[in-house]
């Protein structure tokens, strides 16, 4: 039954994985990478039903997202698709699984009436399984989700799921805006390039100024699995202020279970900066250079420690800046050694390693930019602000 009860079918603008899993609880659930799943208890039994969006067809996707009139009918389509496809899935399980239990109770008992009995076991199993399904089955589950990864904070984005049940007809149009919507984030992350694993290959998720917000983890944790990062850079103001009770912030870096390159921000303490330190895949550099997954990566904290509008006027400019950012290059010079990019936290400070690497990482500004410096050096800012 499991081995016959996998189907791809399209859906909408997806192509949806549909397959039976031995459950204790029964349910049905619904994978949306990378945003996470939601679960519904749709029934109870031994089985239970997943749904996993693998991959967007971006012309169909393309459409939905150009054309109002797309967006027409789009509900009553997902819904006949969905339906054709689970129906698909359990014809094609319940026939496996006859066969099989035909030819396994022939080649066991050789004899055509015994593989007829097993045949009989089998359907009988199935029967049992159907009428446990549908005399269980809950349509108001629908309405009590569980969420899971950054869907959790669906209710806040789509409302209560209960009000959408009782008013379907009232919210077509919405729930075809969010379907659109969808798309759109599925298109985008579908142009990221995807490469073929080998040794020469490095994927490298780059974050910043996070501020706090708890939130940031369930998204990297997301994209560094969707996208198999080797590696995460974090170019500084992981708190607000840099004080004790924000040190508990830095323990979910553990949970990553890929190295974690850290600079300070001028948001970030000392002791912000010794409390990501102590998490065993963190690695924190301050005017220090470290090969990380056979890349080297020179970084520097920021000289400033500004947490807020009191401690602003900190007499360092943008010119004070790149003057620093070019000593600590002449400094890095001296010792022979040639970075593969340079991670700090303020650009104005990695315009000073213009010429010595070919990519310098920053944040700070909260908005992504990328320049080409004239020695050929490129300033990459990112604005992933919490």
């Amino acid at each position: 039954l499991l081995l016959g009860g996998r189907i791809e079918t399209p859906v909408g603008p997806t192509d949806v994985s549909l397959l039976l899993r031995p459950s204790w609880g029964g349910g049905t659930t619904v994978q949306i990478p990378p945003l996470g799943s939601l679960h519904l208890d749709t029934h109870w039994g031994p089985i239970s039903l997943e749904a996993s969006v693998t991959q967007l067809r971006p012309g169909p996707a393309r459409e939905l997202i150009e054309s109002e009139t797309a967006l027409e009918g789009l509900t009553d389509q997902i819904t006949d698709e969905l339906r054709h496809g689970v129906i698909t899935l359990l014809l094609r399980a319940a026939a496996l699984s006859l066969v099989l239990s035909f030819l396994a109770g022939l080649a066991l008992f050789r004899s055509w009436r015994r593989a007829l009995v097993s045949l009989g076991s089998s359907a009988a199993g199935m029967l049992a399984l159907a009428v446990l399904a549908w005399g269980t089955f809950n349509p108001q589950a629908i309405a009590e989700p569980r969420y899971t990864g950054l869907l959790t904070n669906a209710p806040q984005v789509v409302g209560d799921a209960r009000s959408i049940v009782e008013r379907f007809s009232a919210y077509r149009a919405q729930l075809a805006r969010l379907v659109g919507n969808v798309s759109k984030l599925y298109a985008a992350t579908s142009t990221l390039p995807t490469y073929e694993p080998d040794p020469s290959t490095l994927r490298v998720l780059h974050v910043s100024d996070i501020h706090l917000n708890p939130t940031a983890w369930s998204v990297i944790r997301s994209v560094s699995t969707q996208f198999q990062a080797d590696l995460i850079i974090d170019s500084g103001d992981l708190t607000d202020h840099g004080s004790g009770p924000e040190d508990r912030f830095t323990e979910d870096i553990e949970s990553l279970k890929i190295p974690y390159v850290f600079v300070r921000g001028n948001h970030d303490s000392l002791d912000t900066q010794e409390a990501v330190a102590d998490q065993d895949n963190a690695i924190v550099l301050d005017d220090d250079l470290q090969e990380v997954a056979g890349l080297r990566i020179y970084g520097v904290g920021d000289p400033r420690y500004t947490p807020d509008k009191t401690t602003r006027d900190d007499n360092f400019g943008a010119n004070q800046l790149r003057t620093r950012g070019a000593q600590l290059a002449q400094k890095l010079r001296n010792t022979g050694e040639t970075p593969d990019l340079v991670v700090t936290h303020d650009a104005s400070e990695g315009e000073g390693f213009s010429g010595m690497t070919q990519l310098v990482l920053s944040g700070h500004t909260h908005q992504r930019s990328t320049r080409l410096l004239p020695t050929g050096t490129r300033l990459f800012v990112q604005g992933s602000t919490g």
